[in-house]
């Protein structure tokens, strides 16, 4: 204790020279933070460099066209009329004059095969020689490339825009959207625009203003409550600090080594906000308490034992949510371990940080403890009188209440086998231009996504050959008859046209070699938006159109296509690959679940092992426990009743919940072990570890619900998710430890 005493009159007796350091690091981070502060939502976040997926992703951009492709819907008069077409060839030549685009291509560039003098020629798919109705019939005979170029009805125009490969262009992307919509809008004033870099830059810039809304909202709901539950507005100015400077030096560091924000990591300021303000209160509280009862005390002494009673439930909170955040780091998915890393060093800075602070707050204030009041209050509510009703129903309906609460805990244990394990990526977006832009284009093209399939040879040969190309066509009937694919284009395609015009190009009595010669033609540069052949002709490539949708939709898609290639291929003949961004997103499932079986298990067993060191008996660290886990199985019995899957936002609840859960265990457990020095039954103990810690639990769940509801105030429907299921969460872990945990210890801590 004199040890404990001597460190706060150091830290006094320098408190100048600590807010004078305090203050500059705050001005340098505040400075990084206005510098460097970026968003990063990139596909880099989700998977790392060596990743096999994400590999084979890049390679085939490389090999066979980035599917980072701008996708413009150009509302006009006739999509077949001279001065639309005109106004079209002129955005080809703008767009394509830029260094980062690869190609482009619409109805203005594409060509159609005509076969003359025993070989092929192309010619313009569209030409103002040919009358309007001779263009609509020679589209008719092109289903699946001309319904990529020109809606139906003829009122809208599609123009694409293929950029170079993802590593090439992600630290750019905005700037790449910024540009490319001021070449449209010089021609266009009106005009749908979609495609994975819009959606990505619209996520981006969601991320970066709702991160500064939560911001600002959570320190005025912080600041209200405080209003509420600090015992004096004195303390108002220490506990916002409290909250203030570890958020500031975090976001300092962050931004100094390089790192971006993203749809996960957006949410640490928040969360941060909120936990720091639980510890100061916590601390207040006790401060005051012991204020009120120990009034011969001076400062340094009374501060001495403010801390000391504080210190051991606070550290252990710190470090059971300290757990349940660094569980993260085993996760396969780099944003969640960035999460979890940062989020660990900015509770270890406000740990050490709101002792610093309060001390030094505190060390300005004369307080009269007796007389001062909170600068809100409900006057029909009574703390005291809750906290005894409390302590007299665990203790005359202690079976009732152990009875019902171990129901729901069974209950939610099945209802954790029902939980879904999907991400929508319509819900990864806010409402805003880009959605309405994209549900728009999707409904006209029937998808926004690409999907590259490669047939290829097993054996090296060349795939041009009568057998191969009659199972093609098989596969290619299957592929346009799943309800789930649009527009598939392929050498079928084409071969299909020209077999409609020249019939006699593939009768029967036709070598294979000239098949071969004559098919070999038709990948040309012109229309190299659609990748037919490899340059070896080993393979050929499918490309299909998809809508946003579901990780589980585009399993089933993958699935389909595996099923139908087996059904139309000697599998030990032909080799089939799928490739494009949807193959990448459709394993964030395999890495959701991944995520929350190691970061739980691994939060639950270090957290397992806290509770033993800090209760120092197996019996009562079971009897513990498991109060903090019927939190979790009943958001299991939310997410299984409202149906809101485990997805990339959701994925880190449990093992985050875990932690943040134990913290008002620890606080009133913590109480009552100390009370076992006093003669009493465990019912006595108890009550007296709830009259001195109730209010403190009470008060510092209502600031992390508050904080939550912050973030389920989201436009990211995802995001929004998360926020009210750890607001609930939150709140069922405090009716768990003010209900459940008394009955318990009453009944069995003998």
């Amino acid at each position: 204790m004199k040890r404990l005493q001597n460190i706060i009159e150091v830290i006094i007796k320098f408190r100048i020279a600590i807010i004078i350091i305090l203050a500059i690091l705050i001005g340098l981070s505040g400075y990084q933070t206005l510098q460097k502060l970026r968003v990063d939502n990139s596909l880099s976040i989700w998977f790392l460099e060596d990743d096999p997926s994400y590999k084979a992703y890049i390679n085939f951009q490389e090999n066979f066209g980035s599917d980072e492709i701008f996708i413009a819907m150009l509302p006009v008069d006739n999509s077949i009329g001279e001065s639309e077409m005109e106004a079209l060839e002129n955005l080809h030549k703008q767009i394509e004059a830029l260094p980062y685009v690869k190609t482009t291509f619409s109805l203005a560039k594409a060509k159609y095969p005509i076969y003359a003098n025993n070989k092929i020629n192309f010619d313009d798919l569209y030409t103002n020689k040919r009358s309007e109705k001779g263009l609509k019939s020679l589209f008719s005979k092109l289903p699946n490339i001309t319904f990529q170029l020109v809606t139906k009805d003829y009122k809208n125009q599609f123009f694409y825009i293929q950029l170079n490969p993802t590593p090439t262009i992600e630290e750019k992307r905005q700037a790449i959207a910024g540009e490319i919509r001021t070449i449209i809008e010089k021609q266009y004033s009106d005009y749908y625009l979609t495609g994975p870099p819009v959606l990505n830059e619209a996520y981006s810039k969601g991320i970066y203003k709702e991160s500064l809304t939560f911001g600002i909202l959570t320190v005025l709901v912080i600041t209200l409550m405080l209003l509420f539950l600090l015992p004096s507005k004195r303390y108002l100015i220490v506990s916002l600090l409290s909250v203030a400077i570890p958020v500031s030096l975090l976001f300092g560091l962050i931004t100094s080594l390089g790192f971006a924000l993203n749809m996960i990591s957006m949410l640490i300021p928040t969360i941060l906000m909120v936990y720091s303000v639980s510890d100061a209160v916590h601390i207040i509280n006790i401060y005051h308490k012991e204020g009120l009862i120990n009034k011969s005390l001076s400062k340094a002494e009374l501060l001495a034992v403010a801390v000391r009673k504080s210190f051991t439930p606070c550290f252990y909170t710190t470090l059971t949510t300290f757990v349940g955040y660094f569980a993260l780091y085993l996760s396969p998915l780099p944003a969640f371990v960035n999460m979890g890393v940062f989020t660990c060093i900015g509770l270890v800075l406000s740990f050490i940080l709101v002792y610093i602070i309060t001390i030094i707050g505190f060390s300005f204030m004369t307080l009269d403890f007796k007389n001062v009041k909170p600068v809100l209050s409900v006057k029909k509510y009574s703390q005291r009188q809750f906290i005894e009703w409390l302590n007299g129903i665990t203790s005359h309906y202690k079976n009732t209440i152990i009875i019902g609460f171990t129901a729901v805990l069974l209950f939610g244990t099945y209802s954790i086998f029902q939980v879904k394990v999907d991400t929508n990526s319509r819900n990864l977006l806010a409402e805003g231009k880009a959605k309405q832009d994209l549900r728009t284009v999707e409904v006209a093209l029937g998808g926004s996504n690409r999907l590259q399939i490669n047939i290829s040879t097993a054996n090296g040969d060349v795939i041009l050959n009568k057998y191969a190309i009659k199972q093609l066509e098989v596969f290619q009937n299957k592929l346009e008859d799943n309800p789930l694919i649009s527009s598939p284009v392929s050498v079928i395609t084409i071969k299909s046209f020209l077999e409609k015009r020249t019939p006699v190009l593939f009768q029967s009595n036709v070598s294979q070699d000239k098949i071969k010669t004559t098919l070999a033609k038709l990948d040309v540069n012109d229309n190299s938006f659609f990748k037919l052949f490899s340059e070896d002709l080993t393979t050929a490539g499918f490309t299909l159109t998809l809508m946003e949708m579901k990780t589980s939709e585009l399993e089933q898609v993958l699935d389909d296509v595996k099923r139908d290639f087996e059904a139309s291929f000697d599998t030990s003949a032909f080799n089939l690959k799928i490739n494009g961004f949807a193959v990448v997103f459709s394993q964030l499932n395999k890495f959701i679940l991944e995520t929350q079986f190691k970061s739980f298990f691994a939060a639950f067993f270090v957290a397992f092992l806290c509770l033993l060191v800090f209760i120092k008996s197996l019996k009562t660290t079971l009897l513990v426990l498991i109060p903090n886990l019927l939190p979790l199985t009943v958001l299991a019995i939310f997410m299984s009743l409202l149906d809101i899957p485990l997805d990339v936002t959701t994925a880190m609840i449990t093992p985050i919940m875990l932690g943040i859960a134990m913290d008002d265990t620890i606080h009133l457990v913590y109480k009552y072990r100390l009370s076992k020095t006093v003669s009493g039954s465990p019912e006595l103990r108890m009550n007296n570890a709830m009259r001195y810690t109730g209010g403190a639990l009470i008060s510092t769940t209502i600031a992390l619900v508050g904080g939550f509801l912050i973030i389920a105030s989201s436009a990211t429907p995802s995001v929004r998710d998360f926020g009210l299921l750890c607001s609930v969460t939150v709140a069922i872990a405090l009716i768990t430890d003010i209900f459940y945990l008394p009955a318990l210890l009453k009944k069995f801590d003998k």
